[in-house]
């Protein structure tokens, strides 16, 4: 699958994420500033790659795309949940967010502390309401949890506020990323297995699919934070740096930073190596999309 033809289908399949995304809380039963906050962050662009690599796993495996939805999207509200919580003062405190002022700054922290709440527990909503078999929703969310919580994302930002301001070395650098940015995107691509019915062979192949592409991803966006077009970003070039973030471009250099980039593709490409199905090329194809990406 050349890049065109990738970037036309994860068009489709980010247009589905989107299309539901914007229904989620159409039922009026949420209060109207906390949905207008909500909504505000996760109707604001992105490239949607957790639900994306969802949606493309499930069908790897001999799912539905319709099927799991719900979990996509469950995975792209906890996504954004931790980015309106990341930008806030106590944390990162970035005024800027996909070319947009901050949560936080659109409205005020309390509502956007809610907010990110809001997002958090109506993704577990989300992700309990398929019907599918229950120990696979029963798994994938077991899945989802982990990576979300104190052994994953929030974990990793832990660490990461520790080591601001300090020089990290390369293992500290790696398992702070590893939770932080690696979990969801590793358990996007082993949940949508699960929940395809794939087996534990397939489950685990997507492991080490999410999990490279997850180190390269990071990798990429440290270097783009050095060499990016702050308009293609939609944030400051250099924040990293200025706020004292440890980085593997300051660790390894520009040059050796890409060359972990593609050691971690390469290892991707090889978890998918024995998978024949037409949803392969296009993974394939967005593990090397990684590496050239501008945002």
């Amino acid at each position: 699958m050349n890049p065109q033809e990738m970037k036309a289908e994860l068009g489709v399949l980010g247009a589905l994420v989107e299309s539901r995304l914007a229904t989620i809380f159409a039922d009026g039963r949420s209060p109207s500033p906390l949905v207008a906050s909500m909504e505000y962050s996760l109707m604001a662009g992105g490239k949607r790659l957790r639900p994306v690599l969802c949606l493309a796993w499930a069908e790897l495996a001999g799912g539905s795309v319709h099927a799991v939805l719900d979990f996509a999207c469950a995975i792209e509200c906890i996504h954004t949940y931790s980015l309106i919580h990341d930008d806030l003062p106590a944390m990162d405190d970035d005024d800027l967010r996909r070319g947009k002022p901050s949560n936080h700054k659109r409205f005020d922290e309390a509502t956007a502390i809610l907010a990110g709440d809001g997002l958090l527990t109506e993704a577990f909503t989300l992700a309990s309401s398929l019907e599918l078999r229950p120990e696979r929703i029963l798994k994938a969310v077991f899945h989802l949890s982990t990576a979300a919580g104190p052994r994953g994302m929030v974990g990793g930002q832990v660490l990461d506020m520790g080591l601001t301001g300090k020089s990290a070395s390369l293992p500290q650098l790696r398992e702070m990323h590893a939770k932080k940015t690696g979990a969801l995107i590793e358990t996007s691509c082993v949940t949508g297995c699960v929940l395809g019915g794939g087996d534990d062979s397939e489950q685990a192949k997507a492991s080490e699919y999410g999990r490279a592409i997850g180190l390269a991803f990071q990798v990429t966006d440290d270097i783009l934070d050095v060499i990016g077009d702050e308009a293609a970003l939609g944030k400051p070039v250099g924040s990293d740096v200025a706020q004292g973030k440890s980085t593997y471009p300051a660790l390894l250099g520009i040059d050796q930073s890409r060359v972990l980039a593609r050691q971690s593709v390469d290892q991707a490409l090889a978890a998918l190596a024995g998978f024949s199905h037409p949803r392969a090329d296009f993974l394939r194809a967005v593990a090397l999309y990684i590496l050239d990406r501008t945002h």
